[in-house]
């Protein structure tokens, strides 16, 4: 039983994609069987084979590593601001953020010296070789495993003019389905709450599902645009270098500080639009017509109003079950899922952290999965994002771009659920 309700949320994924695909009768189900078993592979090596398990594990305690330096200058810029132990307790704007700046100088100096672009060509020929890409596609999804959705297609910026439609919905969907290097160190920092065997747990599984969610986008990708076009077989690594590594920190710290600035402002906006909404949901609709009792009776006392969360709750809790989830914390998992696409994932990790602190996800196979489900930018507006940012590198397709928003913000979210249900299959 614990192997059929995800293989049959697993079918049932694939037939949702199938349904909307644009040519359902020329699907490559030999890819998508591939990409698929590519998942299976490195899920249940991951999570069983000791060897594999001990390599992220010793990644992850390099990003343990370096979110304690991260801290070193955090410390010393805000002082007992800037640690949990301080004497101040948690505040997300001097502990968490600083993070994201960190990250992003020592991603920009990585990039400097070749370092990144290496990895990434590794990992492009990988795909290429075992999935069949073209060039463009493998470079830009290996990028996006390491970067962002909106620096990865500046590696292929000058092979986006030419991309098939196919090839356009690839490249967006791998953004969506993948999160950037510093925004994962910050779940990490986050997540981890300063522990360093808490973070070490949190760095293996998100550095999973990253890795993971690159051959689940081409295989959700694929099967709502099949390719149908001749494709350039070829392409390389190409990024503007600094002049020099002092450069380089320099692009990166300023370019972090942007990123922790927009993280920030985001979340305070969101957190005070959910709170709004809420108020007009539970104190308006739900008093009026009697919704918040029936609420309560029903959730026993779960969500005792109408809310954002009670609606994706449980309009999402038969997926999440299906996936694996126990159903007694399947209406919780459902609410961040719905939370994630909707506003962002950010939020919706901010959110999983207080469910974890209030007792209401509890089981470690639900604390996994929800990692999982989470891990990716695909929300409403990322599809504004990627319109504006690679349309930028390439107008003529603004108008493609555009037409495939909602299919990429779809096939970006299954990517995920892909990722969560097959780990599911292995925990």
């Amino acid at each position: 039983m614990d192997y059929l309700r995800p293989l049959l949320a697993l079918s049932l994924m694939l037939f949702v994609l199938w349904a909307v695909s644009e040519g359902r009768k020329r699907v490559d189900w030999k890819l998508v069987a591939k990409g698929l078993g590519i998942q299976l592979i490195l899920a249940y090596a991951v999570l069983e084979v000791a060897w594999v398990s001990s390599i992220f594990d010793f990644i992850g305690q390099g990003f343990v590593s370096l979110l304690g330096f991260s801290r070193e200058g955090a410390d010393f810029l805000f002082g007992g601001l800037g640690t949990a132990d301080g004497g101040f307790g948690f505040i997300f704007a001097f502990q968490i953020l600083p993070t994201i700046i960190f990250f992003s100088a020592v991603t920009s100096v990585l990039f400097h010296f070749g370092i990144l672009q290496r990895v990434v060509a590794v990992f492009a020929w990988l795909m290429k070789r075992s999935l069949k890409l073209s060039g463009a596609e493998s470079v830009a999804l290996a990028a996006n495993v390491f970067v962002g959705q909106t620096e990865a297609p500046l590696m292929i910026k000058p092979y986006i003019a030419k991309m098939t439609r196919s090839e356009l919905l690839c490249l967006m969907t791998g953004g969506m389905a993948t999160i950037a290097g510093a925004v994962l160190a910050t779940y990490i920092s986050y997540l981890g709450d300063g522990d360093p065997e808490s973070q070490a747990f949190y760095a293996r599984h998100f550095l999973a599902a990253s890795v993971m969610n690159a051959p689940a986008a081409i295989v959700a990708a694929k099967i709502l645009v099949p390719e149908t076009e001749i494709v350039t077989d070829t392409a390389d690594v190409v990024m503007e270098k600094q002049s020099n590594w002092l450069d380089a920190v320099s692009t990166g710290t300023t370019d972090g500080l942007k990123m922790a600035v927009n993280v920030g402002v985001m979340l305070l906006v969101f957190t005070a639009l959910i709170a709004l909404v809420n108020g007009v949901l539970g104190s308006g609709l739900g008093q009026l017509f009697g919704i918040n009792d029936w609420l309560s009776d029903i959730t026993n006392g779960r969500y005792d109003s109408l809310s954002l969360e009670a609606i994706f709750g449980l309009i999402l809790a038969p997926l999440t079950w299906l996936m694996g989830v126990p159903w007694v914390e399947a209406t919780t998992v459902g609410q961040l899922l719905g939370i994630k696409t909707s506003l962002n994932e950010f939020y919706a990790y901010v959110q999983l952290k207080d469910l974890m602190a209030n007792g209401q996800i509890v089981s470690e196979k639900a604390k996994i999965l929800s990692v999982y489900i989470l891990c990716g930018f695909a929300n409403f507006a990322s599809i504004g994002i990627q319109v504006g940012g690679i349309g930028a590198l390439a107008p003529s397709r603004r108008k493609d771009l555009a037409s495939l928003g909602f299919k990429a913000l779809l096939a970006g979210t299954i990517a995920s659920l892909f990722t969560a249900t097959l780990v599911s299959l292995i925990l």
